[in-house]
């Protein structure tokens, strides 16, 4: 008893004289750096800045965005996977970075199911398949019998290779009979500026990234991904309502992750917080204005989601035989 009271009482001294970690209880003691593995103004850039305020309340820290885009998002990606698994550098990335560019990828160095541990996925974003002003179409009807007159003579555009636009736009292509040309772009500003000037004819992307292009005039929406209209635009069709199958417009999701081997106390943390700060009234009404959908499930609703997605987008890409360069 006297030893077991002696060893009780070296143990309460040394972690008095933090000689032993306390549980990460006073985490986190320093700014957060969050990767984002694409340029400034994206989907990313938009969740991020949402959600800031409220999660740097929350946690009293400052959260410092890193921009480190190319090679489809994998260069940032790779930049968390080799990071201290500490907590202070995470990433959010979006769909292909998590489930899809493994498999269009000879070998990226890392494999997303297994080189992170999962906090939360924070939105998802319906997608609107949306054509240039120039293009005499406002229907999905009038756009598909337009597209099968002119095959091989229309472009859409996407933010990158293996993104979700990317692959939505192949299988629209592919199910239409269009054989439209992809024209990737270095993020969706840029593709939805030439889809403006009609340099592409269509484009998929989410409503907080077309917004402003909608009201002009100068682009239209079509449908929107997903199961219900988007009350930001109660008068666009879903896809099924419009007569798109399902299985061909997706919509894309941001998740934020950490690197493999962080404390699991930490990790739960993170995922709270962020949980916490998507339920905050203000960041709700900006979701609502941007179109986006707060999911917060736990880091292993994530896991398990990705697990699944990984094989559902692994048969997509064989089906349309996709490749980094079309």
């Amino acid at each position: 008893m006297k030893d077991m009271f002696q060893t009780t009482l070296v143990i309460a001294v040394m972690l008095v004289a933090g000689l032993i970690p306390r549980a990460n209880a006073e985490y986190p003691e320093k700014p957060i750096r969050i990767v984002l593995p694409y340029p400034p103004g994206g989907g990313g850039d938009v969740v991020i800045r949402t959600l800031q305020p409220a999660f740097e309340k929350r946690l009293g820290q400052t959260i410092v965005v890193d921009y480190r885009p190319g090679a489809a998002g994998n260069i940032g990606m790779m930049e968390v996977v080799k990071a201290a698994p500490d907590g202070y550098t995470l990433v959010v990335g979006p769909t292909n970075n998590f489930v899809i560019n493994q498999f269009l990828f000879r070998d990226m160095g890392f494999d997303p199911l297994t080189a992170f541990a999962p906090v939360t996925m924070l939105v998802e974003n319906p997608y609107l398949v949306t054509i240039s002003s120039a293009v005499p179409a406002t229907t999905f009807a009038q756009f598909a019998a337009y597209a099968r007159a002119n095959p091989g003579k229309l472009n859409f555009g996407s933010p990158g290779n293996a993104t979700v636009p990317h692959l939505s736009g192949l299988m629209f292509s592919d199910y239409l009979g269009a054989r439209m040309v992809h024209v990737p772009y270095r993020g969706a500003q840029p593709g939805l500026l030439a889809l403006v000037t009609n340099d592409v004819q269509m484009f998929i992307a989410s409503y907080g990234i077309v917004a402003a292009h909608l009201a002009s005039g100068k682009v239209r929406a079509l449908a929107v991904s997903g199961d219900s209209r988007l009350k930001t635009l109660p008068n666009v069709p879903t896809t099924a309502e419009a007569g798109i199958p399902a299985g061909i417009i997706f919509s894309n999701w941001w998740a934020l992750a950490a690197p493999r081997g962080t404390d699991p106390a930490i990790v739960t943390r993170l995922s709270q917080e962020f949980r916490a700060a998507a339920a905050d009234a203000e960041t709700q009404r900006k979701f609502l204005e941007q179109g986006a959908i707060a999911i917060n499930n736990t880091p292993a609703e994530f896991a398990e989601r990705m697990r699944v997605e990984a094989q559902a987008w692994k048969a997509i890409i064989v089906k349309t035989g996709a490749k980094l360069d079309n």
